[in-house]
């Protein structure tokens, strides 16, 4: 009979030296595969497989994009990467941060209990705030095992509290205790039932956005709030309800013609692309100065790193100018699809406006 082969485990501040005691009681041959995401700043080198592989029996290593998974393994999200599973393989995705983080505990819990249902072991951890709530709240609805270190236990309680308070919890250990219970939950045999259906309402947010958007094109919101924003407020604007005019009112009284805003879109988008590319200088600027520092002080591997984050950012700033903000033709964008904007056998490069 299959059992729970999946652990999920999200953790934040003071996570590490938890993280390290748990691979430290995980046995040789564990049959499951452990996946872990730690909050880390994106610019960050992360050393957490390094720690976790001299710390226990188990391969841990930063996973790779489409890579296989296999049992006996630990896998790391990398920095500013979200960590995301497929049946049978893992996925890194650059997306929107979420809970001001990525990688995120949220999108890792998620993806799991979507693909792997009741064989998951969900694990939060120490930690602020609230990352994992929601994806504990998806592996519990998919049937599989939420776990939650004692708040009492964490370094930071916050994470664990909410976690146990919003999400609930099966299980509630201290972390000298978290390496056994995982190993008794992997070797007891799942039931040959199925199980729930996974049921985060966050998975139906991309379905319902596209709803709203094609129903704006459409003309069909006359009269309700639209899917855009005030340029002057930033508040969000009501479509008037008018068949041949295309007019558009926040809550306070600005008001604009389709036409007019559609120029202050425009305008909003090329200053935006302007902080755009001083920013990308700036940490042109910025990362060289780090490197000049690192290699003063004889540190090859940061001064790699630092050297690598300027010679990107330079790139990306030049690009900006040379094909959004000066309008010269566009490369094709390797990969990308119809729905995305591929040319058509024979066609020129595409032009961009703003």
């Amino acid at each position: 009979m299959a059992g729970r082969d999946i652990i999920v485990v999200g953790t934040s501040s003071g996570g590490v030296e938890v993280l390290a005691q748990l691979a430290r009681g995980l046995p040789p041959g564990l049959p499951a595969a452990v996946f872990v995401v730690s909050h880390i700043s994106p610019g960050a080198r992360s050393v957490l497989p390094e720690i976790l592989s001299r710390a226990g029996p188990l391969l841990a290593a930063h996973a790779r994009d489409g890579e296989p998974t296999y049992p006996g393994h630990i896998y790391v999200a990398p920095p500013d990467r979200h960590l995301l599973l497929e049946p049978g393989r893992v996925r890194l995705r650059g997306g929107p941060r979420e809970n001001h983080a990525r990688p995120a505990i949220d999108p890792l819990f998620r993806s799991a209990a979507r693909a792997y249902g009741r064989r998951v072991i969900g694990v939060v951890l120490t930690g602020a705030l609230y990352d994992g709530v929601a994806g504990l709240m998806a592996v519990r609805a998919a049937g599989g095992v939420a776990v939650v270190q004692d708040p009492g236990d964490a370094l930071v309680a916050a994470l664990p509290m909410n976690a146990r308070d919003i999400a609930g919890a099966d299980h509630v250990v201290p972390a000298a205790g978290l390496a056994r219970l995982l190993v008794d939950l992997v070797h007891q045999p799942l039931e040959p039932e199925g199980g729930l259906p996974m049921a985060d309402p966050l998975e139906k947010m991309t379905d319902i956005v596209a709803a709203d958007m094609n129903a704006q094109v459409r003309g069909e919101r006359r009269g309700a709030v639209s899917v855009f924003t005030c340029p002057e407020c930033g508040g969000s604007l009501w479509q008037v309800d008018e068949k041949n005019l295309l007019r558009f009112n926040c809550h306070v009284g600005h008001t604009y013609l389709g036409e007019a805003l559609l120029g202050e879109q425009s305008e909003a988008l090329e200053a935006a692309l302007w902080t755009a590319v001083r920013t990308f200088k700036e940490k042109v600027v910025l990362a060289r100065q780090l490197a000049a520092t690192a290699r003063e002080r004889g540190d090859a591997q940061s001064v790699e790193r630092f050297e690598d984050q300027a010679r990107v950012a330079e790139r990306y700033s030049a690009l900006i100018q040379q094909y959004l903000l000066n309008g010269q033709e566009t490369p094709p964008v390797p990969g990308e699809g119809a729905a995305g904007g591929e040319q058509e056998p024979g066609s020129g490069a595409r032009r961009t406006s703003l």
